[in-house]
Order: C-alpha cells, then structure tokens, then sequence
C-alpha cells in the first residue's frame, strides 16, 4: 500500500528536493501551495502521477491546514516544510514571526483534529534556532542538539535578519511545547540545517534570484572586477542531504530528535575558489 505524505510549503528549493525524493522511492505527495498558478507549475515539474496539491494561501490563517487534512484521510506523514522567509520585512512581526508560529500551530492542531491516522510528523527547522545572530559566525561557540537561541521576541522586531533567527526559533518552541502538552501518539522530529547550498531540483527553476543560502554563492558570481569580496562565512549542508534527512526522520521511527546538519565550512574566497573562471575576473 502506498504511503501517502503531505509536504507544506511545497515550492521551496529544500522541498522540492525531498518531493522529488519521495516519489523516486514510491510515496504519494500532497503538497501545500500559495495558489494554483504555483501548483500547476509543479504538476508539470514533477510530471508524476503520485503528485498532487492542495492551496494554503495562508500560514497566518486559523486552520490554515484543516481543509486539506479533512481531504485527505490516506495522510500518514506530515512534513512542515513552510515558513517565511523574507530578509526585506517592513512588519518583521506580521510577516515572519507569527506566520512561522502561527502555521506550524496550525499544522498540529489540524492533525490532532482532523489527522488521528498520522503517524509521523517532521519539520523543517534551522541552525538558526540554536544560536543568536550575534554567535553564528564566532569560531569558538560550541553548538550541539541541544542547543537554543537566546533570542527574544523583542530582540528578533529589531531587523529582518534577526526577525528570521526569531521564527526558526519560536516556530521550533512553539512545536515542542504543543508536542509536550498534547502527548499525540505520532513521532515529532526536526531538521536543523546550517546553510544549505546544492543545485535546483530542476535545472527549468534556475533564476536570478535563489533561496537565501545559494544566493551567498550567486551574489559572488555576480561580482564585477575589483568588486569588493563580501566577507560571508559559515558552515553548510548540501541540500540533497537535507532533504535525505527528512526521509530518515520517519523512515527509521526516532521521535523527540532535533538533526543539526552540518557539512563543512565555508568563506567568500573558498567558494570562489570552487569557480576558477569567476575568480580570475575579479
């Protein structure tokens, strides 16, 4: 019998790499999307029949996700993939922080509601819910599963940078305590990327604009000569890894884990280096 998952937020660049994981390995996806000019765009991506989708046109919105799991009772997995993100907020409250509280509420409410099959729930967190932005790029911070930022509410209003930490990390908050309270009987687990860099799940979706974390690699490839190298660093994750990782937070039944992924770090002059021919141009 084939599993059936659902996956919010099924246009961005992680889930469209673990969509198309997904149906390579069997599973039926519904994904949620803004509108269906967005979804339709995917049918045609995905091209598989075990692909279809439902339009959330809001993660502010109460019961954002009820409808679609009032539809769709053969759900067994949920994969809450959606959050804002956006790094140009005038209202950081409005557009960042409640949405990413607010849907991931949204998600465990309809599942305790309208979801009592579900048996696996995973979602996308962040690196950035384990440390505050004024840490991330210190050498010297030691940062383990069990670590949170000292962010506040207060303190992630200041700009959209630290509106963004903010809702990695109440959104993550948020999840855990509804986990605790609630004690539904399905597995909650978290992924914790650092930044995630890799290809585009379609080689159609290549634009001038990318996700934040490639966008650090495209604004060097955009640089003219004698541009001055941006001074950003890090560490990071491929993004197929990322995506083989929410596989396995079902897949192998854990429950309670947050996975921190991590594969090497990174400077503004060691990915040039990765682009000999762009190097040598500035």
């Amino acid at each position: 019998m084939t599993t059936t998952v659902l996956v919010s937020g099924a246009t961005g660049f992680i889930a469209q790499h673990t969509i198309k994981l997904l149906l390579s390995k069997g599973y039926a996806v519904v994904g949620t999307v803004r509108t269906a000019a967005k979804g339709d765009h995917l049918i045609k991506l995905f091209a598989n029949e075990l692909f279809s989708y439902e339009i959330v046109p809001s993660l502010d919105a109460e019961g954002a996700f009820d409808d679609v799991l009032k539809k769709h009772s053969e759900i067994t997995v949920f994969l809450h993939m959606a959050s804002p993100v956006t790094f140009s907020a005038d209202d950081i409250e409005a557009e960042l922080l409640r949405p990413a509280v607010n849907g991931t509420v949204s998600a465990l409410k309809a599942i305790q509601k309208y979801g009592p099959q579900i048996k696996h729930v995973v979602i996308t967190s962040s690196y950035c819910a384990m440390v505050h932005p004024a840490q991330w790029q210190d050498p010297d911070l030691v940062v383990s599963e069990d670590s949170w930022s000292s962010i506040s509410w207060e303190e992630s209003k200041e700009n959209a940078l630290f509106g963004y930490f903010g809702s990695k990390k109440f959104a993550e908050k948020a999840a855990w305590s509804f986990y605790e309270q609630e004690k539904p009987k399905y597995t909650l687990n978290m992924v914790n990327p650092v930044f995630v860099f890799g290809p585009q799940a379609f080689d159609s979706e290549i634009k001038d604009q990318l996700n934040h974390s490639v966008e650090v690699v495209n604004k060097l490839l955009s640089l003219e000569k004698d541009s001055e190298i941006p001074s950003d660093k890090g560490s990071f994750v491929d993004v197929r890894d990322v995506a083989k990782a929410h596989l396995a937070a079902f897949e192998n039944g854990w429950t309670g884990k947050r996975l921190l992924m991590n594969s090497e770090d990174f400077s503004s002059p060691s990915l040039l280096a990765q682009f000999s021919w762009k190097a040598s141009t500035i």
